[in-house]
């Protein structure tokens, strides 16, 4: 990972834990969205929120709703959840948004635990 991803990534972690150290576990997946975009747009990196992500199936370019949650700079996939338990599929899916944008890297980010670094998973594709 380059200076500059390691500096991206840095800024946006700064900035979930700033989100969850204010509200903590037990909110909506939205209310963290929208605090956690708050903040990097703060922190002045450029970011999407709920960034259409087609699917292109052989020549066939399909609009199915996927959606990123937060995509910074053009480079970094950001899956956030409010849930009890990380499953496969949240990965998954993660893994699914990488692949579609064509990132390197992306983060699946679990803001109900009392402990936000057990709920941040970093994937490097």
């Amino acid at each position: 990972m380059t200076l500059l991803y390691q500096e991206l990534t840095g800024s946006i972690l700064r900035c979930a834990y700033k989100v969850h150290s204010k509200l903590g576990p037990g909110l909506l997946e939205s209310a963290y969205e929208e605090c956690f975009y708050y903040e990097l747009e703060k922190a002045k990196l450029i970011v999407m929120k709920q960034k259409p992500m087609p699917l292109i199936y052989e020549e066939k370019k399909l609009e199915l709703g996927y959606r990123i949650d937060l995509f910074v700079e053009n480079k970094v996939v950001i899956e956030i959840k409010s849930v009890d338990t990380i499953n496969p599929v949240h990965l998954a899916q993660l893994m699914t948004y990488l692949k579609l944008s064509k990132c390197k890297i992306g983060f699946l980010i679990n803001f109900n635990v009392v402990s936000l670094k057990d709920g941040i998973k970093r994937v490097i594709v």
